[in-house]
């Protein structure tokens, strides 16, 4: 599996339509607060071109695309770090997950309720954001307290953790995301063991009106979003839920001509998904053979026995090496024989670097 995601906002804001878009699950969508309780989960296949032409050119018995985990987390409210609106099982919830999608409603209709009574897309964020930001506070002076007693014995290493949790404490006490917290290398597992909400990268997926479609960029909610994505170097992508929904009910063709006649070259689905790997740092490599054409996820920088190690653990246990070709050259060839045949096929050792698009057979000896 790639990674997960979970798409968190206030109620009303176009989650589970945009979740229904991403899966095709059917998710209840309705006009009132909590129509979502339990969160719903779906699987979303990660389009790629690169193994749609894979597959034209191999035709195996089956492709296998990457795919994502999302989950369909119930509106947060005020008070969710109190427990209210059901929101400690909700926060709970947000901190499985890889990526926070962030639905922020960009537009106006008297049709559909808002919980604060208008819109206003950045106060709606700060609202998600106070509430993590306090389940977090709550967490990290549970930690500073028990350090506290620990480091009465002089212990270094406590004393150096206790340190680290102060400074953390006053960073986020002024509303700071602990993704910006500045940290040594060192201290990274300090973070990571404390599985902190704000440590999560953030995508804001902006829905927009499907009249705004493609023109969204001059939406004053969504330019007052990118203003303040800006100040935590996070990511804006802007969407219209309800026609993302429509457009996930179309075959190819039918989808292409939509998105056309939109002025589109791309559904707001695939931008969020490419951004999305763009945000986490991932990259895509191949496996191609008459049986199975399959794209497989990992993290920039994977070395190929690790990244072997995604298919099997034995793969990487009896790693020998990989026999790499670049996705440009084995479709310039025409094929692995024809790649290989014009000395395309490079034999990569374990300190090979994946790189994006390769498309790769290991060889392995366990």
């Amino acid at each position: 599996m790639g990674f997960n995601a979970g798409i968190v906002g206030l109620p009303n804001v176009g989650k589970s339509t945009l979740f229904n878009a991403l899966t095709n699950a059917g998710a209840e969508a309705a006009n009132f607060p909590f129509c979502t309780i339990d969160p719903n989960v779906g699987m979303v296949a990660v389009p790629d071109e690169r193994l749609d032409k894979l597959t034209s050119m191999v035709s195996p018995q089956k492709t296998v695309p990457a795919v994502i985990e999302v989950v369909d987390i119930a509106g947060l409210v005020k008070g969710a770090s109190e427990g209210k609106g059901r929101g400690n099982a909700f926060l709970s919830h947000i901190r499985e997950v890889d990526l926070i999608l962030h639905v922020v409603r960009c537009f106006e209709n008297d049709d559909i309720m808002h919980v604060e009574g208008s819109v206003d897309a950045v106060r709606d964020i700060n609202i998600i954001q106070d509430e993590l930001v306090l389940r977090d506070l709550e967490a990290i002076e549970k930690r500073e307290s028990k350090l506290t007693t620990q480091a009465r014995s002089g212990d270094k290493e406590i004393v150096a953790e206790l340190e680290v949790i102060k400074n953390l404490r006053e960073f986020i006490e002024t509303g700071n995301s602990v993704r910006n917290f500045p940290v040594e290398d060192s201290n990274e597992a300090i973070l990571k063991e404390l599985s902190l909400l704000t440590s999560k990268p953030v995508l804001y997926v902006c829905n927009v009106n499907e009249d705004e479609v493609p023109d969204a960029v001059n939406n004053q909610e969504v330019k007052k979003v990118r203003e303040y994505a800006d100040k935590f170097n996070d990511n804006v992508i802007l969407v219209c839920a309800k026609i993302e929904s429509e457009i996930a009910e179309l075959d190819k063709d039918e989808k292409e001509m939509f998105l056309e006649e939109l002025g589109l070259q791309k559904s707001g689905l695939d931008q969020l998904i490419q951004s999305a790997y763009a945000k986490l740092g991932l990259i895509t490599y191949f496996t191609a053979g008459p049986k199975e054409v399959r794209a497989w996820t990992i993290t920039a920088g994977t070395k190929a026995p690790q990244a072997a190690g995604k298919i099997h653990t034995d793969f990487e246990k009896g790693f020998i090496r990989s026999e790499t070709i670049a996705y440009n050259d084995y479709v310039e060839s025409g094929s692995e024989l024809a790649a290989k045949e014009a000395g395309k096929m490079r034999s990569e050792g374990k300190d090979y670097v994946m790189n994006d698009g390769d498309v790769v057979l290991f060889r392995f000896n366990v």
